[in-house]
């Protein structure tokens, strides 16, 4: 949520796209599965876990991802906008999913003064890259 940008692997697809600031990810794990989770992947699915920090005043750039993923927030607040504008704050200790595809394009900030800390699941198709750059949508005047 690359999800989390810079350390995201993000492909990039537009040149209007925001650029993610602040952000650091590491792997923790990853596995494939043997055959496909319920994901709308086909073919076989990518598990991998992350931790990312987001720096006070970072972001993660808009983006969406190809998989579903589930997010823990370990320390701080994380702001996300999504697609229609509206705002999700989700504070240390609480969790949310976000859903795979283009039609869910999210940013995700730190406003706060203390870093911001993610556990986050990722529900991929194999090979695919963590998250996709994306344009802001209207409503946020990109």
């Amino acid at each position: 949520m690359t999800g989390c940008a810079a350390a995201l692997a993000f492909g990039s697809t537009s040149a209007l796209a925001t650029p993610g600031s602040g952000v650091t990810g590491t792997i923790l794990a990853k596995g494939t599965s043997a055959g496909t989770l319920k994901v709308k992947a086909k073919g076989r699915t990518d598990v991998i876990v992350r931790s990312i920090t987001i720096a006070p005043g970072g972001s993660t750039g808009w983006h969406y991802h190809s998989g579903q993923l589930i997010a823990v927030v370990k320390s701080g607040t994380l702001t996300r906008t999504l697609q229609d504008c509206s705002v999700e704050v989700t504070p240390t200790s609480t969790s949310f999913i976000e859903p795979a595809g283009a039609r869910h394009v999210h940013i995700g900030r730190n406003l706060g003064t203390e870093p911001v800390e993610l556990y986050v699941t990722y529900l991929v198709p194999e090979g695919s890259p963590l998250s996709v750059d994306a344009d802001a949508p209207a409503c946020a005047g990109g």
